[in-house]
């Protein structure tokens, strides 16, 4: 097992509390299913799977203090950023001042409402129910009492993570500046800044939140001892990686379904993967946006506004929608199509190098959202007789394709490329990997 590294923050590290530690226990890693023995955790501590380098456990440097600290500091930046401007355009004489539940009641009111509950979701209904579930869980745990529905909230929770694209859609708004400043007069409003700074806020609650430590202290709360010894009548939990007995259903710790490998997780991430696939081609040749004047009318498509943007001179946002729109879709879905392939087959890849291949399929998925964001905040910009930017066919089919790839993602188990390389292993005893052993 690699060194676990501990750390002291320049500004703050208080007495150690003895409450806050794990101690120590087996685990199976959730990413190879390599099993491992973690010694005692302290404040600030982690640690890693030897065999794919996969962080598995970890105790925040400021367990209870910080995810409430900025939990509430994101509601705080949250409630200003909605009710102050976000930008103002200015277009032949005509000034949008927008903010942020401005740009949805438009969507609303020109009968885009799929892109307004995009939007909402997204950027704020997600982000909302993460922090009032983190300083519900919390509070919980500062004041040592079992809360209704405590494992619940904390499985939403940490499942919400992953539905939180604030950062994203502040990333959209740079590169819908560059295009509207080229034709229109362009001023932020205090409530872009304040996104900026309400992004790294959840993204700082979401990395405080360690799933594993959370459940180990709300067993606790409710009388019983997550920690059982690792053994053969006995699955490690997926979800918050205890071993329980295998008839234990769901799992008492965290509640969710008790399982060794995910039940069917091949043949349903291969089914989002082909409707994703399929779904990808109208997204790409049905007009995306449209654009008119009092003289002129733009019909693009994702890649026709692309070639526009390179020809025009915007070769900087060219590049960006190339990359969230084009290569990002479709790098992710040939990707997954390469993963699990390597579940039923031959990985072409070791199987740490698949990990990581999945690790960054992962990640990216969401940062194809930003056409789709940039476009709203377009719509929203361009709404008169003068200058109007509507959304095409394809934008409902392109949001489709963003979630149903990270769908596919999220329910592909990657142990089972681990599984597949350790039976070849088996089988073959003369193979280089095994002479290399």
């Amino acid at each position: 097992m690699k060194p676990i590294p501990s750390y002291t923050r320049w500004w703050r590290y208080k007495s150690y509390l003895p409450d806050a530690s794990l101690p120590a226990h087996t685990v199976d890693c959730p990413d190879c299913g390599n099993r491992m023995d973690i010694p005692r955790l302290r404040q600030g501590q982690e640690a890693h799977c030897p065999v794919c380098n996969h962080e598995v456990v970890e105790v925040e440097n400021n367990p209870y203090v910080a995810p409430l600290a900025y939990a509430t500091t994101s509601l705080i930046l949250m409630a200003f950023a909605y009710s102050m401007v976000y930008i103002r355009v200015e277009l032949f004489g005509v000034t949008s001042v927008l903010s942020l539940p401005e740009m949805m009641r438009l969507l609303i009111y020109q009968d885009y409402g799929f892109l307004a509950e995009v939007m909402f979701v997204l950027t704020f209904g997600a982000p909302v129910l993460f922090l009032l579930l983190c300083l519900y869980v919390y509070t919980a745990l500062v004041r040592e009492r079992a809360y209704p529905a405590l494992r619940f909230a904390t499985r939403v929770l940490v499942r919400l993570r992953h539905a939180i694209m604030v950062d994203v859609f502040f990333i959209s708004t740079l590169v819908a500046y560059i295009k509207l400043s080229s034709v229109a007069e362009v001023e932020f409003g205090l409530a872009f800044y304040l996104m900026f700074a309400l992004s790294v806020m959840l993204i700082r609650t979401s990395v405080s939140i360690p799933q594993h430590w959370v459940y180990y202290k709300i067993h606790r709360l409710t009388g019983g001892d997550a920690v059982q010894t690792a053994s053969e009548d006995k699955t490690c939990c997926s979800r918050c990686l205890y071993f329980r007995d295998k008839d234990e259903q769901p799992c008492e710790v965290c509640g969710a379904d008790l399982y060794r490998r995910r039940p069917k997780s091949l043949s349903i991430s291969l089914a989002f993967l082909i409707a994703a696939f399929i779904l990808y081609f109208p997204a790409n040749i049905l007009p995306i946006m449209i654009s008119s004047n009092p003289t002129a009318l733009e019909v693009n498509t994702i890649f026709n506004g692309i070639v526009y943007m390179w020809n025009d001179g915007d070769r900087l946002i060219a590049v960006i929608i190339f990359s969230a729109s084009i290569l990002v879709p479709v790098l992710k879905i040939i990707a997954m199509a390469v993963l699990i392939s390597s579940a039923y087959f031959k990985p072409p890849m070791s199987a740490p190098k698949m990990s990581v291949l999945y690790r960054i399929t992962e990640s990216i998925g969401r940062w194809s959202m930003i056409d789709i964001f940039v476009i709203i905040i377009l719509m929203s910009s361009f709404h008169t007789n003068m200058a109007r930017v509507v959304p095409g066919g394809a934008a409902v089919y392109f949001c489709l394709v963003v979630v149903l790839t990270m769908l596919s993602a999220y329910y592909f188990d990657p142990r089972l490329i681990w599984d597949r390389q350790q039976q070849q292993l088996s089988d073959d005893p003369d193979s280089d990997d095994n002479q290399k052993q």
